[in-house]
């Protein structure tokens, strides 16, 4: 398999393992605590909607010591569910983070 099909496949392949359900967030569960907010998201012109996809949006996703920016890329949809977007939100002093999923709905 040559370096293009690779990078193809792990760009199809990351947002679907990242939209397993996770639990709910009136829980207050996050995947990931830490201590240094994200910086701002950057703005980006979201491609035209293409039928039977879903446009997941870029995120800064927390790799060992520092942000890095992860691009928006297109799903397919999944009927009767939604996505909800990965965001960063402040709690308790540190910033928690919750991967992009689908959820019912």
């Amino acid at each position: 398999m040559n370096a293009k099909k690779i990078l193809l496949a792990a760009m199809i392949a990351s947002p679907l393992l990242m939209a397993l359900p996770l639990q709910s967030a009136q829980a207050q569960v996050f995947d990931l605590r830490i201590g240094t907010p994200p910086p701002p998201p950057r703005v980006v012109e979201v491609p035209a909607p293409r039928p039977g996809y879903v446009w997941t949006p870029g995120y800064w996703n927390w790799e060992g010591h520092r942000h890095v920016w992860h691009e928006g890329v297109w799903v397919r949809e999944r009927r009767g569910y939604h996505y909800v977007a990965p965001a960063w939100e402040p709690v308790d002093g540190q910033y928690g983070f919750r991967r992009g999923h689908w959820e019912r709905g």
